[in-house]
């Protein structure tokens, strides 16, 4: 299995701070995001990464040769970052998934490592780390599930109300599920022009197609997305969120 970090776009939300570093290369508690995420991805076995990068590309990629050398990194580049979302990101790395499944991650996620455990042993071919809550915000990815834990819905518009809760922004993807997704981004990229959705778009269609993708709840371990400063130190006072992480 490859691990497949989308770390492509601006942050606009986190200017000044993003000015001249990636979101991904912003520090908590003197390590960073990215650092982090390669870290959990190591410690689960998951050894052979690519990088969708675009913002600040000499950046990610200084840091990753430094701090990571002997990890075996592929890059792949969004010359449109500026002007695409990560569906388009996600359509990118078609050639580089390989036939093996990925563990895909938006590359600003603060989380315990033990979710990438949680998934890889789920018993589920293609599934996400859900955070299950009463009621979501209008801006999260949110989720409706059924019995199973089966998804029948995923995206913003979602009504809050109906969610089981929230997707935090990692999944397990099958190679059959990716075939078939792969289908789907193609077309939305070349045929539809649909390069500013989430890829929970994508998700969706191949859902609604009749492809399987369950909710894994991430119960108590916690994680954070960082879109904005608060975020930020959201992160910082969660205690047990940097702990859980701790440098190998």
């Amino acid at each position: 299995m490859k691990g497949v970090i989308l770390a492509a776009g601006v942050s606009s939300r986190l200017r000044p701070l993003t000015d001249l570093t990636p979101k991904c290369l912003l520090e908590l508690g003197g390590r960073t995001i990215l650092g982090m995420t390669l870290e959990n991805l190591i410690v689960n076995g998951i050894v052979d990464i690519v990088i969708v990068t675009g913002y600040r590309e000499a950046l990610i990629r200084g840091f990753v040769r430094d701090a990571f050398p002997a990890l075996d990194v592929e890059f792949v580049r969004n010359d449109r970052f500026e002007t695409t979302n990560n569906i388009y990101s996600l359509a990118l790395t078609e050639r580089s998934a390989g036939d093996d499944g990925i563990m895909l991650l938006d590359s600003d996620i603060v989380f315990d490592r033990r979710i990438l455990g949680l998934l890889a042993g789920s018993g589920h071919d293609t599934c996400l780390a859900m955070k299950r809550m009463d009621m979501p915000g209008d801006e999260e990815i949110k989720v409706t599930t059924g019995p199973g834990g089966e998804i029948l819905r995923i995206g913003k518009d979602v009504p809050p109300a109906e969610a089981a809760g929230e997707s935090i922004g990692i999944e397990k993807l099958s190679p059959e599920f990716l075939k078939g997704l792969y289908g789907i981004l193609g077309r939305m990229m070349t045929e539809e022009r649909n390069v500013n959705l989430f890829y929970e778009a994508a998700f969706q269609e191949a859902i609604t197609r009749g492809a399987r993708m369950a909710a894994v709840d991430v119960g108590a371990l916690p994680c954070i997305e960082i879109d904005t400063p608060e975020d930020l130190q959201d992160a910082l006072g969660v205690k047990d969120l940097l702990q859980s992480n701790p440098r190998r």
